[in-house]
């Protein structure tokens, strides 16, 4: 019983990110600009799904940067 109590508080622990890891952009851009996987199957219903989520997260930048621009501006 001790041990599932630590393993829980181990786990509601709060992590704190270094401000390399805050601004990481590795994981966006590689959905952006990979390779085509052979091994994937490829249909209609996929591809659009992936332009919508292109889409969506180019969106929330371009809503995020205007936002950053408009706070600093009003300083």
């Amino acid at each position: 019983m001790a041990e599932q109590e630590q393993e829980q508080a181990k786990k509601d622990e709060k992590v704190k990110l270094t401000t390399k890891e805050v601004f990481d952009f590795g994981p966006v851009l590689g959905y952006f600009f990979r390779k085509k996987d052979p091994n994937r199957p490829s249909n209609f219903n996929i591809k659009v799904m992936h332009g919508i989520n292109k889409i969506s997260i180019i969106m929330f930048l371009i809503c995020l940067t205007v936002i950053i621009i408009r706070y600093i501006s009003r300083m």
